[in-house]
Formats: C-alpha cells, structure tokens, sequence
C-alpha cells in the first residue's frame, strides 16, 4: 500500500515537471540539454495554437498582435525640461567663516592686594569706564600720603634754604661772607629744587598706584564667566584674569576666498566696502555687513586669502566662535545665458547637459560653467539661448534616447 502511494507520488512529480518543462523550454534545457529540443518543440506546439492568449496579450489577442506589442519601440522617457535664457546674474562667492569678537580684553589686576568687591555679573553688558572689582586700597592711599608729606617737608626745607641764600649774598656783598659759602648755599637750593620734583613724580607714581586698585571696563562688551572671587590675594605678575569682556556691537566675521579672485577683492575694497552676508548652517540669513580688510598675504598652504568683515550685529544674531557661511558679492554679470543647476550632470568627461531636440531625442552636450550657486549655473560654452535641457529625469538617459516632456514639472 505504502509502495504504491510512493509511485503515484513520483509519477505526479515527472507529470508536473514534464508540464513545467514543456511551459518553460529554456529551463528544461539548462536543467536537461538532451531534452531540450523535445520540450522546444512540445512548447511551439502546445501554446502556439491559433486563439490562444499569451502572459502579455490581452483576451482573445491573436499571436501576431501580440508579436507587434512585443517587437514595437520602446516608451518615451518622462522628463522635465527648461529652455536656456539669458538673465543677469549676481556673482557671489561663499566661503566658511567663524565670528570674532571685535575686541576682546582679559581684565588683570596691574596691583598686588585683596580683592574687597565684584562689582559686576556674568554675563551682563558692560560700558567703558564701569566698575569691575575694587581692591584693598589702604596701603597705597598710605604710600601717596607719605609721598604727599616728604614733598612738604622739602617744601620747607627750601624756603629755608632760599631765605639763607638770600642772607649769604648780602653778607658777601659786605665781605662779611666769603664766595665759597655763597656758592654752597645756592647748591643747597637747586637740590631742594630738585628733591621737590621728584616729590612730586613720587606722588604721582603713588596716585597712579592707588587708582589701579579700582578696576574699570577698558571696552564696551559683554562681561564673561568670573576668574577670580571677593577676598581672594592678586598680584600684577599672575597670568588669571579678573574676568574677560567681549565686544559684540559690531562684531567681525574673519572668512576666506580662493587666490584667484584677490586682485577683484582688492580692486572692490579700492572703491568702497562690498557687501557680505551670513548665513547658519540651515541657510537662514543672520546679517549683512560690509568687508572691511584683506590679508596681506596668500596662505600658500590652502592658496585661500583671509578676509574680515564688520556687521553691526544689534540684534546679537552673531556670537563669538559661531561658524557661518558667508557671501561676498563681488558684482553682476549681465545678459548671461543661465541654466537651474540641477540641470548640470558630471561626466567622466566633464560637465555636461541633457539637450532635447526637435524630434524629442536627448542629445548629451558638453559645457563650461563660469559661476554657479546653490540654484543657478552660468554657462560660458556649450548651449544656445532656447535650447530645451532637461532638468529632472536625466539620470534614466542615454544618448539617441527618445523623450516627452512633463509639462506639469516645469517644462
């Protein structure tokens, strides 16, 4: 019983082999070459009846329809084209730049002492002049006083002395006093003279002594984090800072251009401040300013020149350190022939374009790209004003290959 259900089951198999071979030939073949030809000739015979339907004909196709629908042209390629046209174009390049702070000063203490006041907050805006810290002002307010009481007492002194010259030249007049002593007491007088301007400088060395213990802004900007708290000892050698203050109104962005356009950059500097702008990395537009410097040399190792533009920054859209790209316009071309940049393709060859004919065929049509950004390209060579470039679908094209246009996609 076992044995005969084995056998039917291995004769459905060969059936169902045998059928599947006679539906694919060139599968039978590859499998079975010495059947090959019996299934090529069951399969012309079996499904090349007259009525039947093929995989790709409809219901009641006849062969030869079916043949024509197989061996016809294949489909237009569906694209999107423009015509070449001439505009004016604004040339500008875009570079990398990183914003600085338009001045920055670390706050030192140029006295030694103890701090007794913080007198401002991290982070607040500061003004030029405003009281930063305050140190112990006593032993210098005590250096200036004593300055101040060696210069009277030699104040005195020459009076003095000035009243015994005035007494030894009338007495030498009457030859009661010899001219030695005449002579010294003058001498006495011009050193008195003397020890009372350097009374004064002393004075003055101790003013100045005294006022560095009051700690101003020497900018206008924005106070940073505190280095250094109340009560703590300073000295005017140590490398810490009280604090550091950054000017951020107007702020600069340092950035840099290709060695090539130097001479254009300078020639626009000669006539006034071109205009930059910046934007972040999402391209939103943070300021517009003007360039204000170039370098004064080339970096040979990148070939780039530095350039540094000034913006007002009220807004404090800018902040020191923030990276940016920025947008230097260095004029306008006019009447160039202009193409949207998704229009150029790279080859091995080069740039090239996709043209459309007069019969709807691509036609690949090499060209030269005098400036471009992230929208537009300019094309130096290459293409004629009106000729229709395709734009979208290009990448399932070939040379010869025939098209239609997409009129709804911006043809």
């Amino acid at each position: 019983m076992g044995f005969g259900r084995l056998v039917g089951t291995a004769c459905l198999a060969l059936a169902a082999a045998a059928a599947y071979g006679t539906y694919e030939p060139d599968v039978a073949a590859r499998w079975a070459p010495a059947l090959g030809p019996l299934a090529h000739q069951l399969h012309a015979k079996l499904w090349a009846t007259p009525g039947h339907t093929g995989a790709n004909s409809a219901p009641g196709q006849s062969e030869s329809a079916a043949g024509q629908g197989q061996s016809g042209a294949p489909a237009p390629i569906l694209v999107s084209v423009t015509p070449a046209k001439r505009a004016d174009f604004p040339v500008v390049l875009e570079g990398l730049g990183q914003v600085q702070a338009y001045n920055t000063v670390l706050v030192r203490a140029r006295v030694d002492g103890q701090i007794e006041k913080i007198a401002f907050k991290e982070g607040q805006m500061v003004k030029e002049g405003d009281l930063l810290a305050q140190i112990d002002p006593r032993p210098f307010q005590a250096t200036l006083d004593q300055a101040i009481a060696k210069k009277a007492q030699d104040e005195a002194n020459l009076a003095n002395a000035k009243l015994d010259l005035a007494r030894y030249a009338t007495l030498a007049k009457q030859d009661f006093a010899t001219r030695q002593q005449l002579d010294t007491q003058n001498a006495l007088v011009l050193q008195l003279t003397a020890t009372i301007a350097a009374d004064a400088a002393a004075i003055d060395a101790a003013r100045v002594q005294l006022d560095y213990t009051t700690i101003r802004a020497p900018i206008s900007g924005r106070a940073g984090f505190r280095l250094i708290d109340e009560g703590n000892l300073v000295n005017a050698g140590q490398q810490t800072g009280i604090v550091s203050i950054a000017q951020l109104r107007p702020i600069a962005v340092v950035f840099t251009e290709p060695q090539e356009y130097v001479d254009q950059i300078n020639q626009l500097l000669a006539k006034g401040s071109p205009e930059v702008t910046v934007t972040n990395a999402d391209g939103v537009k943070l300021a517009t300013g003007k360039l204000t410097i170039s370098d004064n040399q080339v970096d040979v190792a990148t070939g780039t020149i530095r350039l540094k533009a000034e913006f007002a920054n009220t807004d404090d859209a800018l902040w020191p350190g923030q990276a940016v790209t920025t947008e230097l316009t260095l004029g306008v071309d006019k009447d160039v022939l202009v193409l949207p940049a998704e229009a150029i393709q790279h080859g091995e060859n080069g740039l090239f374009v996709y043209v459309v004919d007069e019969q709807d065929r691509a036609e690949v049509r090499p060209v030269k790209v005098a400036h471009q950004n992230a929208t537009t390209a300019v094309i130096s060579e290459g293409l004629k004003k009106g000729e229709r470039v395709v734009t979208k679908g290009g990448f399932l094209l070939e040379p010869g290959a025939q098209v239609a246009t997409d009129s709804g996609r911006g043809s």
